[in-house]
C-alpha cells in the first residue's frame, strides 16, 4: 500500500473509532478513549506552521474533530435516530487534500469579510480599499487568502473544547487594521457545537466571521440534500443582481421559493422558474432572521433517512443557505465518495453581504477598543 494511502486508511481508522467510542457505555470512563487531541496522520507544515487535527467531544454522543489548518471542522458526528453514529459534516482525510481542492471553504473559518463585496471596493473614513476579486467581478469569504487558508495557533484546555488565535497583520489582503482574532470551538452538553468568536483591531476594519460547513444529515457520501426538510425563521430575504451582491432591499418570502417558514423539502422548489434561483443556480441567498441579532433560533434541518435533527441557534442577524450548486465531484471526500451536485448544504450565520458598501444594513465596522462578539450553536436531536 503507497504511503498516501495508508495515511488515509489511518485517518479513517481513527476518525471512525473516536466515533464509535463515543457511543459504546463501556468506554465512557476513559476520557483518553474517546477524546484523542492530535492525529499525526494529519500532521502537515504548511507556511512554516504545524497543521494538526484536534478532537472535541461532550461525551455524550457528538464529537468533532478540527484542524487548525482554516479553523476547519472536519468531522461531526452525532447519533441518527437508531443510535448510529452519523458523520454529518463534509470534509478531507489530510490537510493537503484541503489545500489542493477545488473548493477551498469546506468546513472553514471565514474571514475578515464573509461573503461577497462588490467588485472588491469599499470606502472607510475616506479612503477607497480594493480587495482581491476571486469569483467574478467581486471579492468571496476574505480575498485571495482569506482565514480559511492560514495556519491558527491552538490550545486545546479540555476534551470538551479547542480555543483557535490569529493576528491578521495590517495590511493583509488589503484590509485596514491589525486584527487579533479568537475562536472557541465547544462540544456542549445539549448536543451542539458552538463557535464563539471575538476580535479585536487597532484601526476601523471591516469584520463578518462566521463558519463554512458542509453539512449532510444522512452523512458523508449519502447522496443528495434535495429531500432534507429546511425551516428557515425568516420572513425576508435579501435578494441579489446576476453576480450575486444584494440589491438593497429586504423582500418578503411569501408566494415564493425562498418561503421555508414552515419546514419544506429543500428541492422541492428549487428549479422554479424564478430569476433569483437562477441567479444562484438554485438558493445561494441570505436570509434575514426575524429574531434580529437577538441570539435565538434561525433554522432547523432535518435528515430524511438519518432522523437527525439540526437546530442553529444564533445572535447574529442573517443567515446564508447554500445548497450545493456549484459542487461538481471534483473532489474525494475523507470517506472515499465524490463531492457530487447537492449533496451537501451550508448554512453560515453572519452579517449581510455587501453590508460594507450597504448603508442601510447593519454595520460590520469594528472599532479599535470595541470588540467583536458573536455566538452561533448547532444542536442535533433525531425525530421522535
Amino acid at each position: 500500500m503507497k504511503t498516501d494511502m495508508k495515511i488515509k486508511y489511518y485517518v479513517y481508522y481513527i476518525l471512525g473509532c473516536i466515533a464509535l467510542s463515543c457511543n459504546n457505555p463501556a468506554r465512557e470512563n476513559n476520557a483518553n478513549e474517546h477524546s484523542v487531541k492530535e492525529t499525526t496522520a494529519f500532521d502537515s507544515q504548511i507556511d512554516g506552521k504545524e497543521a494538526k487535527l484536534y478532537t472535541i467531544s461532550n461525551g455524550k454522543g457528538l464529537t468533532a474533530t478540527l484542524t487548525n489548518y482554516g479553523g476547519r471542522v472536519v468531522s461531526l458526528t452525532v447519533p441518527d435516530k437508531d443510535g448510529k453514529p452519523v458523520d454529518v459534516v463534509l470534509g478531507f482525510a489530510t490537510a493537503a487534500e484541503y489545500k489542493a481542492s477545488s473548493e477551498p471553504y469546506y468546513g472553514a473559518t471565514i474571514g475578515r469579510v464573509g461573503n461577497r463585496i462588490a467588485k472588491g471596493k469599499f470606502e472607510l473614513d475616506g479612503k477607497a480599499y480594493s480587495i482581491f476579486t476571486n469569483n467574478g467581478q467581486n471579492t468571496l469569504h476574505g480575498g485571495k487568502k482569506g482565514f480559511q487558508d492560514v495556519v491558527w495557533d491552538a490550545e486545546q484546555a479540555s476534551d470538551s473544547s479547542l480555543v483557535l488565535r490569529y493576528r491578521s497583520p495590517d495590511g493583509e489582503e488589503n484590509f485596514p487594521g491589525n486584527l487579533e482574532v479568537k475562536i472557541t470551538y465547544t462540544a456542549t452538553a445539549n448536543n451542539g457545537l458552538r463557535f464563539d468568536y471575538e476580535a479585536t483591531t487597532d484601526k476601523r476594519t471591516p469584520v463578518n466571521l462566521t463558519n463554512h460547513a458542509f453539512f449532510n444529515l444522512n452523512g458523508e457520501g449519502s447522496g443528495t440534500i434535495n429531500n432534507h426538510l429546511l425551516q428557515i425563521n425568516a420572513n425576508r430575504y435579501t435578494p441579489v443582481d446576476s453576480t450575486l451582491i444584494p440589491l438593497g432591499n429586504l423582500a418578503s418570502v411569501k408566494n415564493t421559493p425562498f418561503d421555508f417558514t414552515t419546514a419544506q423539502a429543500i428541492g422541492s422548489r428549487v428549479d422554479q422558474d424564478n430569476e433569483q434561483l437562477k441567479f444562484g443556480g438554485g438558493y445561494d441567498h441570505n436570509f434575514v432572521l426575524n429574531k434580529g441579532n437577538k441570539y435565538g433560533l434561525a433554522a432547523t434541518v432535518t435528515g430524511d433517512k438519518s432522523g437527525i435533527v439540526m437546530q442553529i441557534f444564533t445572535d447574529e442577524p442573517g443567515l446564508q443557505f447554500y445548497g450545493g450548486n456549484f459542487m461538481k465531484g471534483q473532489n474525494t471526500l475523507k470517506s472515499g465518495v465524490k463531492d457530487d451536485y447537492r449533496t451537501s448544504f451550508a448554512l453560515e450565520t453572519q452579517h449581510f453581504p455587501d453590508a460594507v458598501n450597504q448603508p442601510d444594513f447593519p454595520s460590520i465596522i469594528l472599532d479599535p477598543g470595541k470588540v467583536y462578539k458573536t455566538t452561533s450553536e448547532y444542536v442535533f436531536s433525531v425525530t421522535k
